[in-house]
């Protein structure tokens, strides 16, 4: 039997990520501002993420020897500069490996050997289970740091940072299709973590099915980026998205309730990317009436299932409607989206 959806069908473009990711079909200026610190209001424009992005690409392979097919692993929280890294790597052909930066040094060291990672980019709070992970896989000389700041004679990601920009590497539509762009890992059914092969044309797919669910998405959004992108559902639904539709995202490095709420309150955020546990708060704790949420449109919730009695919350004290969508990182990763009128309405769609 085959399912068919009730939404119209769209056209997946034959390219390659870093193309369509700036493609800006929204017409978004130079200057618009993409990405934003929560804490230190620190800001990147669409032209400047363009810019560092193919110089970044260029030193790679210039000074640091990254050839088309390598792997660059990335361990860090959310930080300004992670989509710069993340598509430095691409524009240079590579492969990118997101690691959730609390990993021990045993988990850390398999996925470094496992994934073939030539270099790393640490953030300094993981940076002594970085080296001491590396040198297990025997890539200690190829580790730079997300800051622009050097320690321990580690130096940032920024000394590879040329004066020209590197032209993107392009691929044809069936190069796309079988080159891959993320190695994300999962932990599956059983054993250790296993390596999920994400091509350009799968995250292409999906962030282009993403966009074209959801009606509110447009360029004049700001969206809240706690949701780390080392997760594939941070990864898709909001380092890429807001990319390609030119849209303001406001950064943490971390969840907490009070920078949560004043983040969203100062910086009026309007679609916020969340887990469960998160939005309980939201009902459960007073503190959150301190604050002034009424610029939140929409919550989309995902990674575990969400209950009908929460939903109802959010909506009956704040006046939110919540959104659930589902997807695995094997699945490319979001394969459902729900529809406005299900909103609020306790519909689950789990994410993992």
């Amino acid at each position: 039997m085959i399912f068919r959806s009730n939404r119209p069908n769209i056209e997946i473009p034959s390219t390659g990520l870093y193309q369509y990711i700036t493609s800006n079909p929204n017409n978004v200026l130079e200057n618009k501002i993409l990405f934003i610190d929560g804490t230190t209001d620190e800001k990147i424009t669409f032209g400047e993420f363009k810019s560092k992005t193919k110089r970044f690409a260029a030193g790679l392979q210039g000074k640091a020897g990254f050839k088309r097919g390598n792997v660059l692993a990335i361990v860090s929280p959310n930080q300004i500069d992670y989509s710069v890294i993340v598509f430095g790597a691409i524009a240079a052909g590579g492969k990118v490996v997101p690691v959730n930066p609390k990993y021990s040094i045993t988990e850390l060291t398999y996925q470094l050997s496992a994934s073939g990672a030539s270099i790393i980019i640490s953030h300094p709070s993981c940076l002594s289970t970085t080296i001491e992970a590396a040198k297990k896989a025997k890539i200690y000389s190829k580790i730079f740091l997300i800051i622009d700041e050097e320690i321990d004679g580690v130096k940032p990601y920024s000394t590879l940072l040329v004066d020209c920009e590197f032209k993107p590497i392009e691929y044809t539509p069936e190069e796309a299709k079988n080159t891959t762009v993320f190695l994300c890992y999962s932990s599956g059914t059983t054993g250790k973590n296993k390596a999920v092969e994400i091509t350009h044309t799968n995250m292409v797919a999906n962030v282009k099915q993403v966009v074209s669910s959801e009606p509110g998405f447009n360029k004049n959004n700001v969206f809240m980026g706690v949701v780390p992108f080392h997760h594939a559902y941070g990864l898709t639904i909001i380092l890429h998205i807001s990319i390609l539709l030119g849209a303001t995202t406001v950064l943490t490095s971390k969840f907490g309730l009070s920078t949560f709420c004043r983040i969203v309150q100062d910086y009026v955020v309007d679609y916020a990317f969340l887990v469960p546990a998160i939005i309980q708060l939201l009902v459960k704790n007073p503190i959150v009436m301190s604050y002034k949420l009424s610029s939140l449109r929409m919550i989309i919730s995902a990674a575990a299932p969400l209950g009908k009695s929460l939903i109802d919350d959010v909506h009956n004290i704040h006046g939110i409607p919540v959104k659930q969508a589902y997807g695995l990182t094997e699945t490319s990763p979001c394969i459902s989206w729900a529809n406005d009128e299900k909103s609020a309405k306790g519909v689950v769609y789990p994410f993992g």
